[in-house]
């Protein structure tokens, strides 16, 4: 069983920064990929960002690749996603997630969420 725990999230002007960082608990964080995935109001969640068990491999949603980075620290059990270039129809709840497979998952372990918003 693997607990998340997201922070970071925040209200940002439209070309902003962020960095959400995500917590696991556990001591088999290693063994999970990780992704983070997004919801704005009205619409379904979509995938973000993921990244492989060792951190060697990532993927990115085209709607953010170039702006967005994620990385992980194992030995701190945590995920993060450094955000540039912020963009207003980047408002949304975002969610990590902890799962077998970097990018298809499943991803059997949700977070709560954080709120991202960002004003024009």
């Amino acid at each position: 069983q693997v607990q998340l725990v997201e922070s970071g999230g925040g209200l940002v002007q439209a070309g902003g920064s962020l960095r959400l960082s995500c917590a696991a608990s556990g001591r088999t964080f290693s063994s999970y990929a990780m992704g983070w995935f997004r919801q704005a109001p009205g619409k379904e969640r979509e995938f973000v960002a993921a990244i492989s068990r060792s951190g060697g491999s990532t993927y990115y949603a085209d709607s953010v690749k170039g702006r967005f980075t994620i990385s992980r620290d194992n030995a701190k059990n945590t995920v993060y996603l450094q955000m540039n270039s912020l963009k207003p129809e980047d408002t949304a709840v975002y969610y990590c997630a902890a799962g077998l497979w970097a990018p298809a998952g499943p991803y059997d372990y949700w977070g709560q969420g954080t709120q991202v918003t960002v004003s024009s």
